[in-house]
């Protein structure tokens, strides 16, 4: 694989159908993005570790929403990491890359020497779509179990949409010949058509506090066909997944060949933050001239910091704020 095409393959989404068992799916490259998302930040390296599987299955699961939607995954627990959200900002337009955005809070001094998933404590995986103005936003939430992010999505997926869901992810430090240390992830999602009806016996599912799981949902031929997949997907390697060495069109052949896959167009992804001053004085116009005063500064200056993108703003009190005389000029 040259360096050309692998950079072709960089921060890219390539959905697929596998006709023989009615199964679609996602391949994802992330390189530049998680560059962008972690560079804004002074995370330690377990929390950049969970930042970037959040990125990760962000990218999967976002690449089918239409244009202009907003996909937002988001992570709370008790644990060391409070809070992991990510968010994707569907192409404006076709042929325009999709936007991924993400930040984690945690608490330093509660940070301890094991896993990453280990930072996270009780609490949810929520996924929440909002597809516009005029349309109610739609948001599920599922426990979180399974021992990994992706466990959580595939819960999500299982308990909400009633889809067989299977990730298989591979994300850390890279260093090329010649090049600096930076973050790389990719995956692979699986995913049973959404026309297929899953059998659910009512009686709750096999996994961790009786959560359903795909198997749960499968049947019959379905059951066959899902579970053959998962077979090869099985044999995927983690360089495979993160390349440089082989194109996701080429790993598709080499896993699913005799499933026949189909590809359809790559969807480009990139970092990109959809916060402005414009929208932070919005979020500060249901404050009074007194609250306003309370937030303003020893320099008589109202600040906010974007916690996805570190965007520094910096407003005169008397032009937000619902008495506002507007944005002075100069």
């Amino acid at each position: 694989m040259t360096l050309g095409s692998k950079l072709a393959w960089d921060d890219t989404v390539l959905p697929f159908q596998l006709d023989t068992s009615d199964v679609r799916g996602r391949v994802a490259r992330l390189d530049g993005v998680l560059e962008g998302i972690l560079s804004q930040h002074d995370y330690p390296e377990k929390v950049e570790a969970l930042v970037a599987e959040m990125a990760l299955l962000t990218a999967l699961i976002g690449q089918t929403i239409k244009l202009r939607w907003k996909l937002q995954l988001q992570v709370q627990s008790d644990g060391p990491v409070r809070m992991i959200a990510t968010d994707y900002y569907g192409p404006e337009k076709e042929g325009e890359p999709a936007r991924i955005r993400a930040y984690a809070s945690y608490d330093r001094d509660r940070l301890t020497d094991e896993a990453p998933i280990e930072q996270v404590g009780k609490g949810y995986f929520a996924i929440m779509l909002d597809q516009g103005m005029g349309m109610q936003p739609y948001k599920g939430i599922t426990p979180l179990s399974g021992g990994s992010l992706k466990a959580c999505a595939e819960a999500y997926f299982a308990q909400s949409e009633q889809l067989p869901t299977r990730f298989s992810l591979s994300f850390g430090k890279s260093r090329e010949a010649g090049g600096a240390e930076h973050w790389r992830a990719g995956g692979v999602m699986i995913q049973v058509m959404p026309q297929a009806s899953p059998h659910v016996s009512g009686e709750g599912g096999s996994g961790e506090g009786g959560l359903l799981l795909a198997s749960d949902l499968v049947d019959g031929e379905e059951e066959e066909n899902w579970n053959r997949v998962n077979f090869h997907l099985d044999t995927v390697e983690a360089l495979e997944l993160i390349g440089p060495s082989v194109s996701p069109t080429d790993l598709l052949v080499r896993l699913f060949h005799e499933e026949q896959p189909r590809v359809f167009d790559a969807q480009p992804v990139r970092f990109g933050c959809s916060c402005s001053e414009d929208k932070v004085r919005q979020s500060l116009s249901i404050y009074s001239v007194k609250d306003i005063k309370k937030m303003t500064t020893a320099e008589g200056t109202v600040t906010a910091d974007c916690q996805f993108c570190g965007a520094h703003y910096v407003m005169d009190p008397a032009s937000v704020g619902f008495d506002a005389e507007g944005p002075s000029e100069g």
